[in-house]
């Protein structure tokens, strides 16, 4: 009887063992097929990244650095206001970071999926005029409501936003604000960024020429243009807006948000001859510079 059960079990264990070397033979007999990125390249192709957007955090260091690493919101690039050498790098370039929101530009939306977004450490608002709005008839904040922003912050910007503009051949055009693509709720990074300062002296972003601008400062073609002729223009450049036959707020706040970009030292949220020909001068300058794959 003993002899029985050591025969069976002894059985057992050799067919255990012949099926799992039936098995492993099987498995590692299975072909490995090699990624060929070599041999065949596609030409219809573009980087990703197609827009840099430009934020302020409205908050101090300490601030920013937990809403910015804890918080459900996020920037690929975070600038202190610290007096030091570095740029700091919150979220890899090759991630989706959470910093624009509902959004839209040069005929793209969801502009986290296709972005780099840059926090800069700033107040945004000077204290004394946060209420401002509430306790007077202003619809817009002007130039004097916004807070400066640090000599050692903008060199910063301008070394980053050159880097990633060549990597990625980003469009002039599609530098941006975060106001430029999200105009009815932010107004960020503000009539006191110097976007001017950034084209004339690091060759960074998009500017109009000022012999254009005085062409095309004509009251009797703009008294001529009509609303949608006008918001045209605007989406010819690049901004969401409504295609209402009339200057309504969301309007206004397109026309705002443009003003401060381009016209920061009175940004009003009213079309005027100035705003019109200076949107009439980018178009003519910036004309098929776009890349809407």
């Amino acid at each position: 009887m003993a002899k029985n059960i050591t025969s069976l079990v002894l059985t057992s264990v050799l067919t255990s063992f012949m099926t799992f070397s039936f098995i492993g033979c099987v498995a590692t007999s299975t072909p490995r097929y090699i990624i060929d990125s070599e041999t065949y390249q596609a030409q219809g192709k573009s980087e990703r990244i197609k827009t840099i957007v430009l934020h302020y955090t409205v908050s101090d260091n300490d601030r920013s650095i937990k809403t910015l690493t804890t918080g459900q919101v996020s920037s690929h690039y975070l600038i202190l206001s610290n007096d030091d050498d570095k740029i700091y790098n919150l979220v890899p370039e090759s991630e989706r970071a959470w910093h624009a929101g509902n959004s839209g530009f040069a005929g793209r939306t969801i502009l986290n999926d296709t972005s780099i977004g840059i926090e800069i450490v700033n107040a945004g608002i000077k204290p004394e005029y946060r209420d401002a709005l509430r306790n007077s008839e202003l619809e817009y904040r002007p130039y004097e409501h916004y807070v400066e922003f640090d000599e050692l912050q903008i060199k910063k910007v301008a070394q980053l936003v050159q880097d990633l503009a060549k990597r990625y051949d980003i469009s002039p055009k599609n530098i941006v604000g975060h106001s430029d693509i999200a105009p009815s709720r932010k107004i960020d990074p503000g009539a006191k960024f110097p976007w001017k300062r950034l084209y004339f002296e690091y060759g960074i972003g998009a500017w109009y020429d000022e012999f254009d601008k005085q062409f095309i400062m004509n009251q009797d073609e703009f008294a001529a243009a009509t609303i949608p002729e006008i918001k045209q223009a605007f989406r010819d450049y690049g901004y969401q807006i409504n295609d209402s036959d009339e200057w309504d707020k969301a309007s206004r706040n397109v026309v705002y948000a443009f003003q401060l970009h381009f016209r920061p030292l009175r940004p009003t949220g009213e079309l005027d001859l100035e705003t019109y020909a200076i949107l009439k001068a980018l178009n003519k300058k910036y004309a098929g510079r776009d890349d809407f794959y």
